[in-house]
């Protein structure tokens, strides 16, 4: 990649053009979470109240200094509904981003024909107070799974870990903008960096 200069305002990728650069990963403290979300083009979604022993883990984004996050990826994490540690990274991104696919662990920018829309969704949440239908990407990688829909206007994903963890998608889960959240983000429990993120 290269960063913009005389000839481009913007990041180039040479096999993509003008992209969308990977910040480094901001590790959980309420103080980086409220830097991070003031400076989002895009919501910032966590499942809130967290499920019952959950903490926020950790934060990435993808975007530059001038237009400010274009996607953002949130993690949280927790006693799984069915024993041991789970995991979930909630991604909000503009189309062509490519984040989401990223910590799927699938090929290109968006979801493409991994998902269905012409069939009914599996599950739904409720997004910003709206419900929000998502569909389960049954080719992500064996060790987690995948869900995607659309929350105003932008792509949602979930990603858990491990797969069993999906479990969470079906419980009613709710998501907050942390953008609107004001003063609740001071209660946020935060925990130890999410290796997730890194991957």
């Amino acid at each position: 990649m290269r960063a913009p200069g005389l000839f481009s305002d913007t990041w180039q990728c040479d096999n993509h053009g003008a992209v969308h650069p990977m910040q480094p990963v901001l590790p959980p403290s309420v103080e980086a979470l409220s830097v991070a979300v003031a400076r989002s083009q895009v919501p910032v979604w966590l499942p809130w109240p967290l499920p019952v022993s959950w903490l926020y883990t950790g934060i990435s984004h993808a975007g530059d200094d001038v237009s400010g996050a274009r996607a953002t990826a949130v993690a949280c994490s927790g006693p799984a509904p069915l024993g041991g540690f789970g995991e979930l990274v909630l991604v909000a991104e503009e189309l062509g981003v490519g984040l989401g696919a990223r910590y799927a662990g699938l090929p290109g920018p968006d979801p493409g024909e991994a998902i269905s829309l012409h069939k009914p969704a599996d599950t739904k949440l409720m997004a910003a107070g709206r419900p929000t239908p998502m569909w389960h990407v049954a080719s992500a990688p064996d060790d987690r799974a995948v869900f995607v829909g659309e929350a105003l206007g932008l792509w949602l994903w979930a990603i858990a870990w491990p797969e069993q963890s999906a479990l969470l998608m079906y419980d009613e889960l709710v998501l907050t903008d942390l953008r609107d959240a004001g003063a609740e983000l001071d209660l946020l429990p935060c925990g130890a960096l999410s290796p997730r993120l890194l991957g």
